[in-house]
């Protein structure tokens, strides 16, 4: 169901979709696609205030995103995936085999993929996927996620067992994690 956003005289349309989070979460690609996630608990009213509390933030997102160099982003993008695909490949298999010996967790397959909104992800099948630009992150960072992952092959959820796991690797998650958000997948390269 589309929902509309009226900024400065403009409206914004989103899709309005459930999460089994625990906030709201708004999410708009490069390509207009404007998503809003809500927790069954959030009502109307609350989502309404939180959306007006991030206006600002989502006209800046549709303005950076509108502009012409759109097409050249993109294909930019795919080219710098093309060129670092292998490199982000080797450089996480290595990160693996160090950061791993703490848990000696089981995987299927390690991908690397040139995802617009995710650094990483674990399916339930064991399978590790990871975003190409890991590469450019600093190097806590890019552990962090690949904690974070491998946590995911034993706890598939962001319990409190879950974020313990991750802490005996990573003691300084909660500053990584907010360190992550100062990253655009738009801007590494």
């Amino acid at each position: 169901m589309d929902n509309v956003i009226k900024i400065n005289n403009k409206n914004f349309s989103y899709k309005l979709l459930k999460t089994k989070g625990c906030s709201v979460k708004l999410s708009i690609s490069r390509s207009g696609d404007f998503r809003v996630f809500k927790p069954w608990f959030v009502s109307r009213s609350m989502l309404d205030g939180f959306l007006f509390k991030k206006r600002e933030w989502i006209l800046d997102k549709f303005e950076n995103f509108v502009k012409d160099d759109f097409i050249k982003y993109n294909l930019k993008d795919a080219q710098e995936y093309k060129k670092n695909k292998e490199k982000s490949l080797l450089f996480i298999r290595s990160r693996i085999e160090v950061l791993n010996r703490v848990y000696d967790f089981k995987f299927n397959k390690i991908s690397i993929r040139n995802q617009k909104t995710r650094w990483g992800s674990c399916s339930k099948n064991g399978n590790l996927s990871f975003n190409y630009k890991i590469i450019f992150l600093p190097i806590e960072l890019a552990d962090y996620i690949i904690v974070h992952e491998l946590c995911h092959l034993k706890e598939l959820n962001h319990s409190r067992d879950f974020w313990k796991l991750v802490a005996i690797s990573c003691p300084d998650f909660k500053k990584n994690k907010r360190s992550l958000k100062n990253f655009s997948f738009s801007e590494i390269e």
